[in-house]
């Protein structure tokens, strides 16, 4: 009777048909596409060079500060929602729990639909575009961060305030002076992760029927393609959202791996 395979080499031959499906799949995909057509569609070099410095100086330029101006507002927003559900006023707590529950289960394409159309014609108010997309970006991302920031806090040790007070420190500037500043160092990784969200969330700038001065990438990219009829200057704003965020991802893990190292 045959002896079994140990189970080296049966993860050997799972591994080796791995590899044999994935190379027949390739090869099968290589031989079906028509890699002609699918040049003049997506790799354009004169639709791509006509694209060039506007996508850059214009659309580039306006993504970065509509994340900055988001995150920025939503980052101080989270805090204080934060705060306010690591209360001990039993209001404050209800108030939070309220607002991180509506807007972490509303779509941000409503925030957007609200602020850019539903609050100025309900308050006959004109808001500015930037001070909208802050506060569409900010008041989504801000309900997510505040559940975060509230993790790190809860991650502090409690020697770490009960020294504090130990030294005549007030619970206020124990948590401002202590908690916080070490919360922040543990949460870093995934605010990062919140900062690449931002950045592609703020492609719903468009809804706001914006001038080719204030077009982000996607926008950008949208009204290029129907002025040249390539999709070309989609797959070049595509790429210009992977400069952003893969760097940011590449910071992620690098912070990841010295929070553990730390630990």
């Amino acid at each position: 009777m045959p002896r079994p395979p140990s189970r080296r080499r049966r993860a050997r031959l799972v591994r080796g048909a791995q590899y044999g499906v994935l190379v027949a799949a390739v090869a099968a995909l290589a031989l079906a596409a028509d890699w002609r057509r699918l040049g003049s569609a997506f790799f354009d070099v004169s639709v791509a060079k006509a694209l060039f410095p506007d996508i850059v100086t214009t659309a580039l330029v306006n993504t970065v500060r509509y994340t900055l101006l988001g995150f920025g507002f939503g980052l101080a927003l989270g805090l204080v929602l934060a705060l306010m559900r690591l209360s001990s006023v039993p209001p404050y707590r209800w108030l939070a729990v309220t607002y991180i529950e509506f807007f972490r289960g509303i779509p941000a394409l409503l925030v957007f639909i609200a602020l850019g159309f539903g609050v100025p014609l309900a308050f006959q108010v004109a808001l500015d575009q930037g001070v909208t997309v802050m506060l569409s970006l900010g008041l989504v991302g801000a309900a997510y961060m505040a559940e975060t920031i509230r993790a790190g806090i809860r991650a502090v040790p409690k020697g770490q305030a009960e020294a504090a007070r130990s030294l005549g420190m007030s619970q206020g500037r124990a948590m401002v002076s202590i908690v916080v500043p070490q919360a922040f160092r543990i949460v870093l990784p995934p605010l990062t992760n919140e900062l690449i969200l931002l950045t592609k969330d703020s492609s719903l700038v468009y809804l706001l029927g914006l001038s080719l001065s204030q077009f982000e990438l996607a926008n950008f990219g949208r009204d290029a393609l129907n002025e040249h009829k390539s999709l070309t200057p989609v797959l070049v704003a595509g790429l210009l959202y992977l400069v952003i965020t893969l760097p940011l991802g590449q910071l992620v893990r690098r912070l990841e791996a010295r929070t553990a190292k730390a630990r």
